[in-house]
């Protein structure tokens, strides 16, 4: 009989070849990832930038009141 051990018992299987729509899947995702990460990160600084204006500027309290309506300009006469 044949002595049991890890590589009698157990076959290591082979991983299957990447293809090329695998690769290809795999760069793209990288790719979107690390635009995704940039992305948050300039937003994320965006926000701070935007909320320390927003501390150091004093808010307008009273707005300015329309200037009133404009007048048409008068019809052609045809």
């Amino acid at each position: 009989m044949v002595k049991l051990t890890k590589t009698t018992l157990f076959k290591a299987s082979k991983p299957a070849a990447e293809t090329v729509m695998d690769k290809t899947t795999r760069v793209v995702r990288e790719m979107l990832d690390e635009e995704t990460e940039q992305r948050e990160i300039r937003t994320a600084r965006l926000r701070t930038a935007r909320l320390e204006r927003e501390a150091v500027t004093p808010k307008e309290t009273a707005k300015k009141a329309p200037k009133g309506t404009r007048k048409k300009p008068p019809a052609k006469a045809v």
